[in-house]
């Protein structure tokens, strides 16, 4: 793709001048403080949930295990999405509550990813992928006793830092 008035450049970054997919280079990007909250929740049935809050569930911690699952996803994010860069990330929260604190009369949980470097990249994807990760997790380790779960919802709440400014959602 040309810059030509027949074609305009792609606003997509991931796309050169030839529309080929290329890692966008950021080496001359300046390094700031980055963070991205990624927020999702899995609907469950309340028998479900009532398993998770107990510690009675088969497999043992659920949202243990579903924590460590998505730190390491956001560490790995660079391994899974063919174009990210690898991150040296600083810090990686994971935060577990009922939905039905976030969406009234929803039964599941509600997923929080905080995710923070400081680099010439933002962490967007990184946060994504731990909340669904995340989410996966708890579907993996409660699908016995309900298959019909269902993940929703997955999207960036916020960001800061860099050249395109802050970003947030109510």
């Amino acid at each position: 793709m040309s810059d030509t008035p027949d074609h305009p450049t792609s606003p997509l970054t991931h796309f050169d001048a030839q529309g080929q997919a290329h890692m966008v280079d950021v080496g001359a990007k300046a390094a700031t403080h980055r963070v991205a909250v990624a927020t999702g929740h899995i609907e469950m049935q309340p028998e479900t949930l009532a398993l998770i809050e107990s510690g009675t569930a088969k497999k043992g911690d659920v949202l243990g295990i579903a924590r460590i699952a998505g730190i390491m996803a956001a560490k790995k994010t660079s391994d899974l999405i063919p174009l990210c860069h690898p991150l040296a990330l600083t810090r990686v929260a994971i935060e577990f509550e009922a939905a039905s604190a976030h969406i009234p009369g929803a039964t599941g949980i509600f997923c929080s990813a905080t995710v923070e470097t400081v680099g010439p990249t933002g962490v967007e994807m990184e946060a994504l992928t731990a909340v669904q990760i995340a989410l996966l997790t708890i579907y993996d380790m409660c699908k016995a006793a309900d298959r019909g779960m269902v993940v929703r919802d997955v999207r960036v709440r916020e960001k800061r830092g860099g050249k395109s400014g802050d970003y947030s959602i109510a």
